[in-house]
């Protein structure tokens, strides 16, 4: 693993928080607003629950002998262990999911959620993505 986990909680329990206060934001202010706005009300919603978030991670890629040291950016790492992408789009594409999964097999992280908070319903716009995870 090349990230650190810094909670004692695993990628499930943090993963159960994420999407509680995704849908608590998402419930009261609903579609329509950027995504960094999103993103900054879930981090500081995060951190009121004691949960350690790194926000716009950069992070370096090695292809061969080529090194790139900010080819990725994450929205965000929760806990060390969840990358948690954020959308407002019209819909979830494949581009994204391929997006999330090559983040997690880059920084060798388990778990990572996607959320489009531009759903009506925000269970639609949510996805789970695992990179060799056991429960």
């Amino acid at each position: 693993m090349l990230w650190t986990p810094i909670t004692m909680m695993n990628e499930n329990e943090i993963a159960r928080i994420v999407v509680d206060e995704a849908y608590h934001i998402h419930r009261k202010i609903g579609p329509g607003l950027l995504e960094c706005v999103y993103e900054e009300l879930l981090l500081q919603r995060l951190q009121k629950r004691s949960l350690q978030v790194e926000r716009q991670v950069s992070f370096p890629l090695q292809f061969e002998d080529i090194r790139i040291a900010n080819a990725l950016r994450i929205d965000l790492i929760v806990g060390g262990l969840v990358i948690v992408e954020l959308k407002s789009t019209t819909e979830i594409l494949d581009i994204h999911r391929r997006q999330l999964l090559t983040y997690l097999k880059v920084s060798g992280l388990k778990l990572g959620l996607l959320f489009n908070f531009n759903e009506i319903l925000l269970k639609n716009g949510i996805c789970r993505l695992v990179n060799g995870l056991v429960d």
